[in-house]
């Protein structure tokens, strides 16, 4: 075989590659030299220099070339790497296979889970926010400050509660009022903030309850008694379970020197209870009609004067109160005109069929006591002196009303 030396056999190394110029797959080589050596001695000899030149037998052996497709050496491990724009240094270092596992997301199915629906929307109501604007809540206070107190209502953080919605008027013993674990009932009256707090009030509440009990009082006609506290060009103020009352000029039984009142106590009557406004409208006169009305029943037959004639019947006095005898409750016949019935100044009797203690009003009807349809356009005065005794008939109607009560 013929000798070359190192530098032509690097010449003569050739890389196999396609036409394409496409990236040669992975190649691993087995290399198999024998060593070069190149020698020269030099002889000397006395005065004779002889040079010879020994040249050992160097035989290049051809690289064996293995050639292995990177799918292949990818398929040698578990992992994806990808072995695109990496230099052979980078290949020379330790292949790390940890930061690999970023790059793979593993699928679980529903049932791999264990999902329990229960303690699922347990933890949902835990998280549910407490305190809803106008809830009453009942909590403990947990801690006094110079501007409020804490009060804890149950949720992820306290319930603040302003000095001035501590309660009604001016609150000179704070601290001994509202000691700590004193439980208390409030109104919440601001929804939480980011940090979960809610503002509540124990004077808002007092007052809600207060205008429920005065709105209960008037539906049932109910009387009560106020201590006047002022005054001002349209009549007199008062104080009603923490709410302000009100006591036109014109609903006192004597609105003349109004003035003198101030101090004093007067029964009065509701006229009108409205929370939304917060206006609360007391009469005097209204009291004395309802202290009336309390000796009335249903089904009682009274006596009266006609009073007025108006299009829809009659109103008739009843000694300090009026009643009011609807067209529709004179008679069981055809009415023409009112007046062929009955006339102003006219005593008649009737029987009480309506008591409304909140309006004031007493409704009348005479059309029972008829024993045929129109009898009293017919004989109007037969129908007033057996009045009492036909009365009777009716009691039984007015007893069943009682009893649907």
């Amino acid at each position: 075989m013929k000798g070359v030396s190192d530098k032509d056999a690097q010449n003569n190394k050739k890389i196999k590659g396609d036409k394409n110029n496409f990236k040669k797959p992975l190649q691993v080589l087995h290399l198999s030299k024998k060593d070069t050596i190149s020698k020269k001695e030099e002889v000397v000899d006395g005065h004779q220099n002889s040079t010879k030149e020994v040249k050992a037998d160097i035989s290049a052996v051809k690289p064996k070339i293995i050639e292995t497709t990177i799918d292949e050496v990818k398929g040698s491990y578990s992992h994806n790497i990808n072995f695109e724009n990496i230099s052979y240094k980078e290949l020379d270092k330790p292949l790390i296979l940890q930061d690999e596992d970023e790059d793979f997301i593993i699928e679980r199915k529903l049932d791999e889970f264990d999902f329990d629906e229960s303690a699922f929307l347990e933890a949902l109501n835990e998280n549910e926010p407490i305190g809803a604007t106008g809830e009453t809540i009942k909590g403990k206070v947990i801690a006094l400050e110079s501007d409020g107190l804490y009060i804890d209502i149950g949720g992820k953080a306290p319930g603040f509660m302003p000095k001035k919605e501590c309660g009604l008027g001016v609150i000179t013993n704070f601290k001994e009022k509202f000691t700590i674990g004193l439980e208390m009932e409030v109104l919440v009256i601001k929804e939480q903030n980011a940090d979960g707090m809610v503002t509540v009030s124990a004077r808002a509440l007092i007052l809600r309850q207060s205008w429920e009990k005065v709105a209960s009082s008037a539906k049932n006609g109910e009387l009560i008694q106020v201590t006047i506290n002022g005054f001002n060009r349209g009549g007199l103020t008062c104080d009603v379970d923490g709410l302000r009352g009100f006591i036109p000029r014109s609903q006192l039984e004597n609105g003349q020197d109004y003035q003198s009142l101030v101090s004093k106590n007067l029964k009065v009557a509701f006229l009108e209870v409205n929370p939304e406004t917060r206006k609360l409208v007391l009469s005097e006169k209204k009291a004395l009609l309802v202290s009336k009305f309390a000796d009335l029943k249903l089904g009682q037959l009274i006596e009266g004067e006609i009073l007025a004639i108006k299009p829809y019947g009659f109103f008739v006095d009843l000694g300090g109160a009026s009643g009011l005898l609807h067209q529709s409750s004179i008679t069981n016949g055809s009415i023409r005109n009112l007046r062929e019935i009955f006339v102003e100044g006219e005593v008649i009797k009737a029987l009480i069929t309506e008591i409304d203690l909140e309006r004031g009003r007493i409704g009348l009807n005479t059309a029972l006591l008829e024993n045929t349809p129109g009898e009293l356009i017919i004989d109007k005065e037969k129908v007033m002196i057996e009045a009492s005794e036909r009365s009777l008939k009716t009691k039984s109607l007015f007893d069943k009303k009682d009893l649907e009560k």
